[in-house]
C-alpha cells in the first residue's frame, strides 16, 4: 500500500496559534492517555517530522479522524488531515489482514449479501465473535450490522429504474456501501421522496466505496483507485446536468474534502456538485421549487445526533429543518458529542473500550431524552448508538419517507 505524497499546502500548520482548543475538543485525549492529542500529533509534530521522519509517533493511529479538532480550530488548520497524512507517509507498521477486511467494504459486501442469512446468523454467535477476537482482534463485544439478501442496486434495476423515465428533472444518487449491502431500505426511501417531489433518480455509471475506511487504514493505493472511478462517474453525471447526492454525511465529506487533501486528487470541478440528500431537498423546498405534505397521523419524538463529519460540513441545519417541517415531530437536539465508533475504529479490539467510553455521554443523553428514535445522517453512528443506548436510529431521509403523504405531495408538485 505505497504512499504517494500529496499536496497539503492548504493544511498550513504554521497557522496554528498553539491555543490547544483542539485538544480540549478531542474525544480521544479524554479516554486514552497514550494519544498525544491533536495539537502535538498535528501541527507541533509536523514541524519535527519535516526535519526527521524518526519523530513520527505510531500513537497517531488512535486519532478517530472525527474532524472535531478542525471544527474547533480558530485558525482553520486542517489538523485531522495533517495527522492522517503523517500516518500515510511515515508509518512503518504493516497493514493487518483485519484492517484490509474491514476496509474492503465492496468485496466483503458482495460476498456477504450472497449468503446473508448464513453470514448474519454466524456473526451473532458468541463462538464466532470470540474466534474473530482471537484471530483478527475484532472485539467480541462489537455488534455487526446485518447484510441484506438483495442489494440496493439489484432492487433499483429490477423494480425502480423503469419508473424513473418521464421526469423533467433528475438527481444522481451515490448510495454508498451501507445502503447497497446493509440497508437498502434507506435507498428505497430516498427514491420514494425524490419521486414524490417530481425528481427522477439515476445511479452513477460505476460506483465504488468512498474510500474513507481505506484511507484511515492506510490503504492508499486502493483508496485512490476507487476515488478515481468515482470521480470519473461523478464528472459524467455532472456533465449530464445532475447533482450527485448521497445519504451518508461521511461519504459526502470524503468525496468533497478527502480526495484532494489526502489522496491528492483534484475534484475542484465537481466538488460543489456533490451534495447531501437533506441539503439538496431543503434547498429545493426553500427556493419554492418543491412542496412537501405530511401524514396527519405521524407523531414522533425524535432526538437528532449531529455526526462529527456532518459538523465538519456544517450542514446539520438542513436535516433538522426538514424534520421540523413535519407537524407531528417533536425534535430534541442532542449535545454535540462524538459517538466513538468512527467507522472501522471501534471494531478493533485495541480501540473498543475507548470507543465505548467516548460514546457513553451520548448514550446517556439519548436515554434521558425520552425520544422514540434517534435521527442521524451517518450509518456508523447508527450502529454505535443502537448498540450503546438500545434506541432505534434512522436517517432523516427514512423519517421523511415514513411521514410523507405521497399522493398529496405529488399533487402539490403537479405530478
Amino acid at each position: 500500500m505505497a504512499y504517494q505524497d500529496t499536496n497539503i499546502s492548504t493544511n498550513n500548520f504554521e497557522q496554528c496559534k498553539k491555543c490547544t482548543i483542539c485538544t480540549v475538543y478531542c474525544p480521544v485525549t479524554v479516554v486514552n492517555p497514550t494519544y498525544p492529542g491533536p495539537k502535538l500529533a498535528g501541527p507541533d509534530g509536523e514541524r519535527y517530522r519535516l526535519k526527521n521522519a524518526r519523530f513520527f509517533n505510531e500513537a497517531l493511529k488512535y486519532c478517530l479522524n472525527c474532524k472535531r479538532c478542525e471544527v474547533a480550530c480558530p485558525s482553520n488548520v486542517k489538523i485531522g488531515d495533517i495527522i492522517q497524512s503523517a500516518r500515510l507517509k511515515y508509518s512503518k507498521t504493516p497493514v493487518k489482514l483485519r484492517d484490509i477486511m474491514l476496509a474492503s467494504t465492496d468485496v466483503m459486501g458482495t460476498v456477504a449479501t450472497r449468503m446473508a442469512p448464513v453470514v448474519n446468523g454466524s456473526l451473532r454467535l458468541p463462538a464466532v465473535k470470540k474466534l474473530l477476537d482471537l484471530t483478527l482482534a475484532i472485539d467480541s463485544h462489537r455488534t455487526f450490522p446485518a447484510y441484506a439478501s438483495k442489494t440496493f442496486v439489484r432492487w433499483f434495476e429490477k423494480e425502480a429504474a423503469s419508473g424513473q423515465a418521464g421526469f423533467s428533472e433528475y438527481v444522481t444518487y451515490y448510495h454508498g456501501c451501507y445502503v447497497n449491502y446493509n440497508y437498502p431500505e434507506l435507498g428505497r426511501a430516498f427514491v420514494k421522496v425524490m419521486n414524490a417531489c417530481g425528481i427522477g433518480v439515476r445511479l452513477l455509471d460505476k460506483e465504488r466505496c468512498c474510500g474513507v475506511a481505506k484511507i484511515v487504514n492506510r490503504m492508499t493505493t486502493p483508496a485512490r483507485r476507487d476515488a478515481e472511478i468515482n470521480l470519473r462517474s461523478i464528472r459524467a453525471a455532472v456533465a449530464a446536468g445532475t447533482q450527485v447526492v448521497g445519504t451518508s454525511s461521511t461519504c459526502i465529506l470524503t468525496m468533497r474534502d478527502e480526495y484532494p487533501n489526502l489522496l491528492g486528487l483534484d475534484n475542484s470541478d465537481v466538488a460543489e456538485s456533490i451534495n447531501l440528500a437533506t441539503r439538496y431537498l431543503f434547498q429545493l423546498v426553500d427556493a419554492g421549487k418543491v412542496k412537501l405534505a405530511f401524514r396527519p397521523d405521524f407523531k414522533m419524538r425524535i432526538a437528532y445526533h449531529v455526526p462529527c463529519h456532518m459538523e465538519k460540513l456544517g450542514w446539520s441545519i438542513y436535516s433538522t429543518s426538514l424534520l421540523q417541517m413535519i407537524p407531528g415531530v417533536e425534535l430534541v437536539s442532542l449535545p454535540s458529542q462524538c459517538c466513538g465508533l468512527a467507522g472501522t475504529y471501534g471494531f478493533k479490539r485495541e480501540n473498543y473500550k475507548a470507543s465505548q467510553e467516548i460514546g457513553r455521554p451520548l448514550f446517556e443523553a439519548i436515554v434521558s431524552s425520552g425520544a422514540d428514535i434517534v435521527a442521524t445522517d451517518c450509518e456508523t453512528c447508527k450502529w454505535q448508538i443502537e448498540q450503546g443506548s438500545g434506541v432505534s436510529v434512522k436517517n432523516p431521509v427514512s423519517i421523511l419517507a415514513d411521514a410523507l403523504d405521497v399522493e398529496k405531495t405529488m399533487s402539490l408538485n403537479n405530478i
